[in-house]
């Protein structure tokens, strides 16, 4: 018997007279009003029983779906779902990163060749025709602009040479000492002065460069009066550029003066320019 038969029980049987349950007293006639008393009675413990039993929670059923949304950064993956576009990820910001240009230190004279298997990443061509190691063009036209703006004319004669190519200049000078009488290991020697053996010349590294001045363009000691050299001698650091062969370094250098010659070196020309010292010089401190 559960709770609600229990509170029926109990309200049935107090609304039962004590001279009910004898019979000698009952009467026929008397069956009529009991019974409407008795139906009255239930009627009212089934509509009692009714209300408490609507109290009750409800059946419980299992929980509606809930759609998921996506975490920000990640994309939904079903066409009901938003769709929700994917934030950046923050990255913090690393320091800058300096220049490594150790390549263009790589030192060439007549004592260090030309590196075995060495080669240029990519050839920049000029418009009249030189080359340059493209690493160092953005600072070698910086350079030429810059002259210009100031009023000058300068004249990049030279600039990256073939083995095949050098080997022809340094023959073509050679070929000039023997003809005014000098045998072919003299004449080399002489010639070593003035053209690098092949496989010993910075042209071949692409980053030298020969400038003149376009109004004289003798390749002689005179070139360093020129308007032009003297602003590439006082401006040449700013954009990487060394004058190569100083006037005072040919024992180290193994080359003559040439005020024409400039070499990329990279961050480290101001200190070279600046103490005055030739690139055999920084390299060996």
């Amino acid at each position: 018997m559960n709770r609600y038969n229990s509170y029926y029980d109990c309200e049935y049987e107090a609304y039962i007279p004590n001279h009910m349950h004898q019979k000698e007293n009952r009467r026929p006639w008397g069956i009529i009003p009991w019974a409407l008393l008795l139906g009255a009675i239930l009627f009212g413990c089934g509509f009692l029983l009714g209300t408490v039993r609507a109290s009750d929670p409800a059946p419980r059923t299992e929980p509606p779906a809930v759609t998921q949304f996506p975490m920000p950064g990640s994309v939904s993956g079903s066409g009901t779902e938003p769709s929700v576009t994917p934030e950046a990820p923050k990255v913090s910001a690393a320091p800058p990163q300096l220049p490594d240009d150790d390549w263009a230190l790589t030192l060439v004279n007549w004592e260090n060749p030309v590196p075995e298997g060495y080669s240029i990443p990519e050839l920049v061509e000029l418009r009249n025709g030189q080359s340059i190691d493209r690493r160092a063009y953005p600072d070698l036209q910086r350079m030429m602009d810059d002259c210009r703006a100031a009023g000058l004319d300068p004249l990049i004669c030279s600039s990256y040479r073939t083995e095949e190519f050098q080997t022809q200049l340094f023959e073509n000078k050679v070929s000039k000492y023997i003809n005014q009488g000098y045998d072919r290991a003299e004449a080399e020697s002489l010639a070593m002065q003035w053209v690098a053996r092949p496989g010993t010349s910075e042209h071949q590294l692409g980053l030298a460069v020969d400038i003149v001045d376009t109004g004289y363009q003798n390749l002689d000691e005179q070139q360093e009066q020129t308007a032009v050299q003297q602003w590439l001698l006082e401006n040449c650091a700013e954009y990487g550029f060394i004058l190569r062969y100083p006037t005072d370094k040919a024992e180290l250098t193994g080359v003559n003066y040439e005020p024409w010659h400039y070499r990329y070196v990279g961050s480290a020309a101001k200190g070279i320019m600046e103490q005055g010292v030739c690139l055999e010089e920084y390299l060996a401190r």
